[in-house]
């Protein structure tokens, strides 16, 4: 019987005085690959940071692992929906690949063999050989995109998070990390946030559309 990964139950949140997420309830088991669609504004990054730890919800009950968010971050991979950083820090894509590391490390604890050959595992899957030594403020928006999924497996998680990983890049760059997606299909738990609905029916094992209240589309036939 598969592990449920994710339960939320009657989760409901609100900022600044207005209600961002009413009563969601869904859960997400082990291999699934979850498709969350919506508006903008519609709740859909904040449930993610929910699941991270990061965002505190008000009412209902919300698990990752059998835990409370932000108990098990050794064990997620996350990939934000863009990076904020000064372009002219001399840092390169393997440095920031490695950086996926840090969750399975101790304070001050330095990377090991190891830790090297997993990041080099997931620049090589997400085809990123030749670009590996390249100063990430060089890299085109979705070169870096790349490399933040490339992050994100290099801890080898057992659930990734996905935030628009396609939005605001071409559409070469999207079939690339589309295929990506179904390299990886099966062999993790996949919770990805986007608005292309029509495209990421066919990828997705389940879906459901988010705009405060939660509607579920398909593959819950079974819960």
């Amino acid at each position: 019987m598969s592990m449920r990964v994710i339960e939320c139950n009657q989760l409901s949140l609100e900022l600044g005085g207005s209600r961002v997420l009413d009563g969601v309830t869904f859960s997400v088991e082990e291999g699934d690959f979850l498709g969350i669609v919506g508006p903008n504004g519609g709740g859909k990054t904040t449930l993610l940071r929910v699941m991270l730890g990061i965002q505190k919800h008000d009412c209902g009950k919300v698990s990752v692992f059998g835990k409370p968010p932000g108990h098990s971050p050794e064990k997620i991979g996350y990939v934000p929906q863009r990076l904020f950083f000064d372009r002219s820090f001399p840092m390169s894509v393997r440095e920031l690949v490695l950086m996926g590391r840090l969750p399975k490390k101790s304070l001050f604890e330095r990377y090991n063999a190891v830790d090297r050959a997993c990041a080099d595992e997931a620049i090589h899957l997400t085809g990123l050989e030749r670009l590996m030594e390249r100063r990430i403020g060089d890299l085109s928006g979705g070169e870096l995109q790349r490399v933040l999924v490339a992050r994100a497996l290099a801890g080898k998680p057992e659930l990734l998070l996905l935030d628009e990983p396609t939005s605001s890049i071409d559409p070469e760059m999207k079939t690339t990390i589309y295929d990506l997606m179904i390299r990886l299909r099966g062999s993790l738990t996949m919770v990805l946030v986007s608005h292309d609905t029509e495209t990421i029916r066919h990828y997705v094992t389940k879906m459901v559309n988010l705009n405060v209240t939660l509607n579920l589309l398909h593959g819950f036939e079974n819960h």
